[in-house]
C-alpha cells in the first residue's frame, strides 16, 4: 500500500491518483500491472479509502491552496495529465460549501427527487478531523459495505450533503467542507452514525452550549465529507 501511495501521489498535496475501475493512470502501470483483479466493489472501497487516509492532513485545511502553488504544479505536470490537479472551490449558491473534486465520473447527474446512493468518510473538524462515521462500515448480511441512500432534495440529509452531490457525475468523488449552517442543526438529521458513543461524541461537540455560548458555534459544527456518488435513480 505504501508503495502504492507514492507511486500515484506526487509532491503536490492536491495530486490524486485513484484505484477505481476501468481507469488507467500512466505513472502507475508498472505498479498495478502486478495487481491481481478483484471485484468493483473492493477496488472501489480501496479508492475512496485510499483517498482519505493519503490526505488526511491536507482535509482540514479550510483555506483553498494558492493559485500561485497551483500555477507552479500545474505547469511541472504537463506528462501526468491524466492525474487530475484540483482546488478547492465554492459550490455555486450552496452557501458557502467549499469542494475538492478529487475525482470526477463519467455517469448522469441526479435531480431533486432523484433517489441517490453515495459511499462516505465523515470527520468533525473541532476534533482535528475525527473519523465520526463511514459507509465502509455498514456491512449487509455478506459483510459488503452498504452505501447510504437517500433522496435528493427531500431534506433527510444535512443540506451540505445535497448540495454536493446534486452537482457530481456518478463514479465522481468530491470532498466537501459543509459549514455548520448547512451541517447538522439537530440529532435527527442523516446520516447518523450507528455507534451510540460516535454519535453522542459528534452531537455533544456540535451542540455544546458552554461553547457556543463562548462564541464557538461557528466552527464547532463544521463536518468534512469525502463522497462518493454510485448510482442514481430516477423516481
Amino acid at each position: 500500500m505504501k508503495t502504492i501511495i507514492e507511486c500515484c501521489v506526487s509532491a503536490s498535496a492536491t495530486r490524486v491518483c485513484g484505484l477505481l475501475p476501468y481507469r488507467n493512470y500512466n505513472s502507475c502501470n508498472s505498479m498495478l500491472a502486478n495487481c491481481s483483479a478483484s471485484s468493483s466493489t473492493t477496488r472501489r472501497t480501496l479508492s475512496l479509502s485510499l483517498i482519505s487516509t493519503t490526505f488526511s492532513a491536507f482535509i482540514f485545511s479550510l483555506s483553498p491552496p494558492s493559485s500561485s502553488s497551483s500555477t507552479t504544479s500545474s505547469s511541472s505536470s504537463s506528462s501526468s495529465s491524466k492525474l487530475p490537479l484540483s482546488k478547492f472551490f465554492e459550490i455555486p449558491d450552496s452557501g458557502g460549501v467549499q469542494a475538492l473534486d478529487l475525482l470526477d465520473g463519467s455517469g448522469e447527474v441526479p435531480s431533486d427527487g432523484d433517489q441517490v446512493a453515495i459511499h462516505y468518510y465523515g470527520r468533525l473538524a473541532a476534533k482535528q478531523g475525527w473519523r465520526f462515521d463511514s459507509t465502509y462500515d455498514h456491512k449487509d448480511d455478506n459483510g459488503e459495505p452498504n452505501p447510504f441512500v437517500f433522496v435528493l432534495g427531500s431534506g433527510k440529509v444535512i443540506a451540505g450533503i445535497d448540495v454536493a452531490v446534486r452537482s457530481m457525475k456518478v463514479g465522481g468523488i468530491r470532498r466537501v467542507i459543509i459549514p455548520p449552517s448547512l451541517g447538522y442543526q439537530n440529532t435527527s438529521q442523516e446520516p447518523i452514525p450507528p455507534n451510540f458513543f460516535d454519535r453522542q461524541r459528534l452531537f455533544t461537540t456540535i451542540f455544546n452550549p458552554t461553547r457556543r455560548a463562548n462564541g464557538e458555534g461557528s466552527t464547532l459544527g463544521t463536518v468534512i465529507f469525502d463522497i462518493e456518488l454510485v448510482s442514481v435513480r430516477h423516481q
